[in-house]
């Protein structure tokens, strides 16, 4: 089963990009494997902490490189991507010549209340990962907005039409690293 480093770029505890993340983990559960990294413990980027490197630093680099692909998920704030998933990218392509994303296969999904659901920042975020060498699946794209409606208590999707939704995207994904991720 292949490996998925999960960044979710909120530190709330009742984000709704989390809870996205674990619904996505369970309806991947027989194909995929999640690892949601906590980034709450990662300094912001300082280029002169690499002299006593934090220990969160070095166990997200850690579990980037060691993953099969990586899924990057982000709410949307000011039409952005999150400093707090921006950071995280930050720690994982430094030292140069060290970056822990380079030729992953990797996926962006996010979700906000509102109407659009996170499209412009998702579409920030892709021009990034082109820059690190995180080759982003192109299609499906998700752009979920959000209501509580959507996802149970216990992290079930309620709404069959999201359901199918969701699980049509996770085989694409799983098909994606599947074929480029290399071979255990």
């Amino acid at each position: 089963m292949k490996k998925v480093a999960v960044l979710v770029g909120s530190l709330r505890r009742e984000s709704i990009n989390g809870k996205l993340a674990r619904v996505l983990a369970r309806l991947a559960k027989d194909h995929l494997e999640f690892d949601i990294i906590d980034l709450a413990n990662v300094p912001m980027y300082n280029d002169e902490l690499w002299e006593n490197v934090p220990e969160a630093v070095i166990e997200l680099k850690q579990r980037i490189a060691k993953a099969d692909g990586v899924l990057f998920m982000s709410p949307e704030y000011n039409r952005s991507f999150t400093a707090v998933l921006k950071n995280a990218i930050d720690w994982g392509t430094r030292p140069y010549g060290q970056n822990s994303f380079s030729g992953k296969p990797g996926a962006i999904i996010g979700t906000s209340p509102g109407a659009i659901g996170s499209a412009v920042g998702q579409s920030q975020l892709r021009s990034v990962l082109g820059a690190i060498q995180v080759v982003v699946m192109g299609q499906p794209e998700i752009y979920l907005s959000w209501n509580d409606d959507l996802v149970d208590a216990d992290d079930n999707v309620v709404v069959e039409s999201t359901k199918r939704y969701l699980e049509t995207w996770v085989d694409h994904f799983t098909r994606w690293i599947e074929r480029l991720a290399p071979p255990a």
